[in-house]
């Protein structure tokens, strides 16, 4: 088993519509690594950012098969997490590590 790194489960914050009303409920959605579990990134989080992390959800987004311009192209899959904070507490997105 290889050892990943604290930076490398943690790939890039996802910043959609759905994602910027979730954070009013102090939750932030994450693009994490495939090998990533909610044990290490709860763990990675709370160092990083300097915040408690409450709960941590995983979602897995699986590769599918999309149509293009009448070509048939693969969209790859990820994995993302869901991490609620404490109340009070929020990671400014805007900011670099």
């Amino acid at each position: 088993m290889e050892k990943i790194h604290l930076y490398d489960k943690i790939i890039s914050p996802l910043v959609t519509e759905k994602s910027t009303n979730l954070s009013e409920q102090n939750k932030i959605i994450f693009k994490v690594n495939t090998k990533a579990n909610k044990k290490n990134l709860k763990t990675n989080i709370e160092k990083i950012f300097k915040v408690n992390v409450v709960k941590v959800n995983i979602i897995n987004k699986k590769t599918r098969i999309k149509l293009t311009r009448g070509k048939k192209v693969r969209v790859k899959g990820y994995k993302k997490a869901i991490i609620t904070l404490k109340k009070g507490q929020n990671i400014d997105l805007t900011t670099g590590i």
